[in-house]
């Protein structure tokens, strides 16, 4: 359920929003952020996957050394589809790029992806400590560590915090950040930061130094 970092002596931190497919936007933004492979790391709130124009090369990120991202819906769309026969929802949700691949050779990269992609990590930054999860963390994060099935849900679909525009805090981490819910800007509500900018729509994806949002974390 939860994978713990601890703090990057020889570089930078950063976090990515949904990705969705738009590989080569990524690339630009770390060239722009000038992002180091040998000793960055770069941490992404999941959905790597479908909308986007080139899901494939999204799906090989998780076996580079520099790249972690936790599961996202779209991943777990993509695995009901491939290796339960449950392809509705996984079509009319941008799934529709694996008609052009053969669905043996996805659905065994996504089996290898989604192994190296748990539900939630925590990192350690400038003396703090960051969660991220795809959608939605619960009311303590200590929560995370019971292997419950409801919890698990509500981490990669819940939008209730977003929903009533709830500015709790998150018990037992300093912040969180999170995707999943599209917003024109990132948006703090209580110590969970929504980064998701629509990146297949709006060609935005939103690349920050986790340094940088430590520092800007609400008190």
């Amino acid at each position: 359920m939860l994978q713990r970092f601890s703090a990057n002596t020889v570089g930078r931190d950063f976090v990515v929003s949904d990705i969705h497919g738009c590989y080569d936007l990524l690339m630009n933004e770390l060239d722009r952020a000038g992002f180091e492979r040998s000793r960055d790391r770069l941490f992404c709130v999941g959905d790597l996957i479908d909308r986007g124009p080139n899901s494939r090369a999204c799906l090989s990120l998780p076996f580079e050394p520099w790249f972690h991202a936790v599961r996202g819906n779209h991943e777990l769309l993509a695995r009901d589809a491939l290796e339960q026969g449950h392809w509705g929802m996984w079509l009319l949700n941008g799934g529709t790029w694996v008609r052009d691949e053969d669905p043996e050779t996805v659905r065994q990269r996504l089996h290898e992806a989604l192994s190296r992609m748990p539900y939630a990590f925590e990192i350690e930054v400038a003396g703090m400590r960051l969660g991220i999860v795809h959608a939605e963390p619960p009311t303590d994060w200590a929560m995370i560590e019971r292997d419950d099935a409801t919890i698990a849900h509500d981490l990669v679909w819940s939008r209730r915090r977003i929903g009533k525009g709830d500015s709790s805090k998150v018990r037992g981490i300093d912040a969180v950040v999170v995707g999943h819910t599209i917003l024109r800007t990132p948006k703090w509500l209580g110590n969970v930061y929504f980064i998701d900018t629509g990146a297949f729509m709006t060609g935005r994806l939103t690349l920050l130094a986790l340094e940088d949002i430590a520092r800007t974390v609400p008190r």
